[in-house]
């Protein structure tokens, strides 16, 4: 079994930051790319940023300039630094990971995710 658990999601104010974590635990034999989605109401989920193992990135062109992604692989663990917050931002924030696990099964896993909401 195979968990990601996220944290740091909350009410920020417009302009302001937060930083969102996710660990991921279980029977993981390795972790390949590992990145952040998120939904608004009434839309889809979407890609806000990735990382591969290695350390590439890619980014929302709505989120460049201002989001960090990064990763720990010690700790399975991937962040996203979020800046200059907009309301545009709010959202449930999932992550989302592809995962080897001890049994050799690759499967694409996911947060339960965290809610952003970016208000005054």
């Amino acid at each position: 079994q195979v968990q990601l658990v996220e944290s740091g999601g909350g009410l920020v104010q417009p302009g302001g930051s937060l930083r969102l974590s996710c660990a991921a635990s279980g029977s993981i034999f390795s972790i390949n790319d590992m990145g952040w989605y998120r939904q608004a109401p009434g839309k889809e989920r979407e890609l806000v940023a990735a990382i591969g193992k290695g350390g590439s990135t890619n980014y929302a062109d709505s989120v460049k300039g201002r989001f960090t992604i990064s990763r720990d692989n010690a700790k399975n663990t991937v962040y996203l630094q979020m800046n200059s917050l907009k309301a545009e931002d709010t959202a449930v924030y999932y992550c989302n990971a592809y995962i080897m696990t001890t049994t050799w099964r690759p499967y694409d896993y996911w947060g339960q995710g965290t809610q952003v909401t970016v208000s005054s």
